[in-house]
């Protein structure tokens, strides 16, 4: 009896371990409940990255306030602001749409679904919510402000405040 006990003991701790790992597993790639959505698998990770990744399972790309920035001086690419109510812009010219009405304002967006989307809110989970609805509206090159404009701030960054 002692080896069959002994057995069932390692086959249920083989289980727990399984479950630890596939769930870690899960969170380390952003599939983890309540996560925000996160690089999609072969997409390069880096910060850094300044090309617009094609999307491929995921609604955007997460990126730190260097990349955010450099991403927003590509040519053509359109910033929103999807923060409601408003707590101050990265700059001038950003489109300003509410997370929770993006479909409702698709007229103001382009109508090429190429076109690069720089997202951002206070704390970037507002344009968690805002990423996949653009997604599910056909546009393919989105990233987001991780962090938000909290992080933008926090790196010595200035935000505007008038409207």
């Amino acid at each position: 009896m002692g080896t069959v006990g002994s057995r069932r003991t390692l086959r249920g701790l083989t289980g727990w371990a399984t479950a630890v790992l596939l769930l870690s597993g899960c969170a380390a790639q952003g599939g983890g409940a309540g996560t925000a959505p996160t690089n999609a698998p072969g997409t390069p990770s880096s910060s850094m990255e300044m090309s617009m990744p094609a999307m491929s399972g995921t609604a955007s790309t997460l990126l730190d306030p260097t990349a955010f920035a450099a991403a927003m001086k590509q040519p053509g690419t359109v910033i929103i602001d999807v923060h409601i109510p408003f707590e101050g812009k990265l700059n001038s010219g950003d489109l300003r749409i509410p997370y929770n009405q993006i479909a409702q304002h698709a007229d103001e967006l382009p109508a090429d679904r190429s076109t690069p989307l720089a997202i951002y809110c206070r704390s970037g989970n507002m344009s968690a919510i805002a990423a996949p609805v653009l997604a599910a509206m056909g546009y393919t090159h989105i990233v987001e402000l991780r962090g938000g404009m909290q992080a933008w701030v926090a790196d010595g960054r200035d935000l505007t405040t008038t409207e």
